[in-house]
């Protein structure tokens, strides 16, 4: 079975989400949900990260861990993992062949298509159920309310953050936004929450707390002190930990790491055995691909998936942190799916960089380059704009500004697209 095709066969998003197939998934093979302990985490930005932090903890720890994050960047297999080795081919077609003749059933009997995310949350709770994981942190797709994953009991419920992104389907204030990644808060259990700057955020999601009689922890500003940082590490002082070492860059992983702390603590209290030791180890080692990560030397080229407000926001801030005094060039390529005008408004206001707009890798999906630059030159005089194929794009940058650095922004989804032609470029 090519897997791959197999998967791009099933619809990619629903409209109106609902928990039913997963329900009927969970019961046709003995809940394997129910069999596995959880740290859920939702949020619009920092879920990733957090995700890989507190995975890289618990297994240094000692303890057996699966992850299910999303989206991937190259390849299905990478949505799953034990002990950070992602799930192989082979056994993601053993579990399409069981879940394949129940797949057909609930078509049938509800005159309506399964999606890609309902199966691969299916495969992911029946895989980590058969590895005997101690622990799963397990990463919401879309809010939290609806969302495929949200049919477990978590020990822990982790919101990172709530900011505007997928309004159609969750809201168009930051108050409906919240109220749909609080739907992963559980009847006694604990919560772990970076407060908002928005009261009426952070005023819903202790009431969802207050009425599921789950206890919250949060985690605020005030609380983080002696924050430095230089091109290898950021360091803080958190509560009573003091110079924890974090090596993804951004000053947001200074918050998600904090989560990650408040997370421990609560396992530690639930008798779960995990060393100071493991807990630094865990942050200082993390890898977390696609998130500012530098992907080829000369240029310099560094990748980040940013695609909505927040994280448009702190990517820039990311960038003035550690190359304010560089040259920069920008490939930027958007969904159409996504505010292509306000990320541009967001980039273009560094105004002597050189931009270049792509269709992405699949001109039906983004917005076309055409567009883009026209939209760009509403907010910039800057006469170095240029429309480019992706290819041509890298092709250009590399050609011309050798010495600059070049950022890659706008979608997680070119990422194995750009490390493809790198790699032909090299091998050239």
């Amino acid at each position: 079975m090519d897997v791959e095709k197999y998967l791009s066969k099933f619809y990619k998003t629903t409209e109106n989400p609902i928990l039913k197939a997963m329900e009927f998934f969970m019961e046709k093979f003995n809940h394997p949900e129910k069999r596995l302990k959880f740290i859920h985490i939702a949020g619009t930005n920092g879920k990733g990260s957090t995700a890989e932090m507190l995975t890289n903890i618990l297994i240094k720890a000692g303890y057996k861990v699966g992850k299910f994050m999303s989206p991937h960047l190259v390849k299905s297999t990478e949505r799953m993992s034990v002990q950070n080795n992602d799930i192989t081919y082979e056994e993601m077609e053993s579990l399409i062949k069981r879940i394949e003749p129940e797949i057909e059933e609930y078509q049938k009997m509800n005159n309506t298509k399964v999606t890609l995310f309902e199966l691969e949350t299916t495969m992911a709770m029946i895989y980590f159920a058969e590895n005997n994981c101690d622990l799963v942190v397990l990463e919401t797709g879309l809010g939290g309310l609806y969302d495929c994953t949200n049919i477990v009991n978590p020990l822990i419920s982790v919101i990172t953050s709530i900011g505007y992104d997928h309004m159609k389907v969750l809201g168009n204030t930051l108050v409906e936004i919240a109220e749909q990644k609080a739907g992963i808060i559980k009847e006694n259990s604990e919560t772990v929450f970076a407060l908002s700057e928005e009261n009426d955020v952070n005023e819903k999601i202790k009431q969802t707390c207050l009425k599921k009689h789950n206890k919250l922890h949060t985690v605020k500003k005030e609380d983080i002190k002696n924050y430095e940082y230089n091109q290898e590490y950021q360091k803080f002082d958190y509560k009573e930990y003091k110079k924890i070492t974090v090596n993804l860059k951004g000053e947001k992983q200074i918050i998600n790491a904090s989560i990650c702390i408040e997370c421990i603590q609560i396992l530690r209290d639930k008798s779960y055995e995990i060393s100071e030791e493991a807990l630094r180890s865990g942050l200082n080692t993390v890898i977390h691909k696609g998130r500012f990560e530098i992907i080829h030397q000369k240029p310099l080229m560094i990748f980040d998936g940013a695609h909505n407000k927040p994280a448009i926001e702190n990517f820039v801030n990311t960038v003035n942190m550690y190359y304010k005094n560089n040259s920069k060039v920008y490939i930027i390529s958007i969904l159409n799916s996504k505010d292509y005008d306000m990320i541009l408004k967001n980039l273009l206001k560094e105004d002597k960089s050189v931009f270049i707009f792509t269709d992405g890798n699949n001109k039906e999906s983004y917005v076309a380059k055409e567009e883009l630059l026209k939209t760009a030159k509403k907010y910039t005089e800057n006469s170095k704009l240029y429309a480019y194929e992706l290819k041509e794009a890298i092709d250009f940058a590399c050609k011309n500004y050798e010495n600059d650095v070049v950022f890659f922004v706008g979608s997680f989804y070119i990422y194995g697209t750009i490390q493809k032609l790198l790699k032909e470029d090299k091998d050239d």
